[in-house]
């Protein structure tokens, strides 16, 4: 099954997906790295949340050829595995973000993954993963047949720490699953739902993390 089918099919281009990620870039990432940082993305697919970073250097990994066509001028934007980060420079990425990825990757190449952000963080530097927490979207979450792992916010965090970070955020209940549904997506209702103290169908986790130095 190549890339582009993937693409084509079980993640298709959406406009709602680009009002959300623009959305969440203002309303919340945007607090979380400075405009002087360098922000990386692994795994952009269609870019649209690499495109809504305002920093000094913006990286962006993907398997999928076609993602390149998707980034806006000054993204750079790298095609290969996750796993293959070695063109990173040491202490040379502030920010690092992965969404609904390493679900769809197996252990050992999550913990490669890790092995190699742990020499690309900048001193401070964080990991940030927004993906289904198993605990909440367990009915759905083998509808998506490239997913191999099974994480919830527990599972994530310990295996994080078991691999040299430590946790700085972990919400349970970040968000909902999909966009594919009935509810509509408009900024408001999306800053509404950020605000709320008890997020109502909230399936995707984030955890945020940083390279334990001691």
């Amino acid at each position: 099954m190549s890339e582009d089918a993937y693409f084509k099919t079980r993640f298709a281009a959406d406009p709602r997906r680009e009002l959300l990620w623009k959305t969440l870039c203002e309303a919340h990432f945007s607090k979380l790295f400075a405009p002087t940082h360098c922000v990386l993305e692994l795994g952009a697919g269609y870019g649209a949340f690499i495109n809504n970073v305002a920093a000094r250097r913006r990286i962006a990994v993907d398997a999928w050829p076609g993602f390149l066509e998707c980034l806006d001028p000054g993204v750079e934007g790298h095609v290969g595995d996750v796993t293959d980060l070695a063109f990173l420079e040491p202490a040379s990425v502030d920010f690092a973000f992965a969404s609904n990825l390493f679900e769809h990757v197996t252990h050992d190449q999550f913990a490669n993954v890790l092995a190699q952000l742990r020499t690309a963080l900048s001193e401070g530097g964080t990991l940030n993963i927004l993906q289904p927490n198993y605990r909440y979207a367990f009915r759905e979450y083998f509808d998506d047949y490239t997913h191999r792992t099974v994480y919830s916010h527990v599972s994530l965090c310990d295996f994080l720490e078991a691999h040299g970070f430590e946790i700085v955020e972990c919400a349970p209940r970040f968000l909902p699953l999909t966009i594919k549904s009935r509810l509509p997506v408009s900024p408001g209702l999306i800053r509404l739902y950020l605000a709320l103290p008890v997020k109502p169908m909230g399936k995707q986790m984030l955890v945020r993390a940083r390279v334990r130095r001691s």
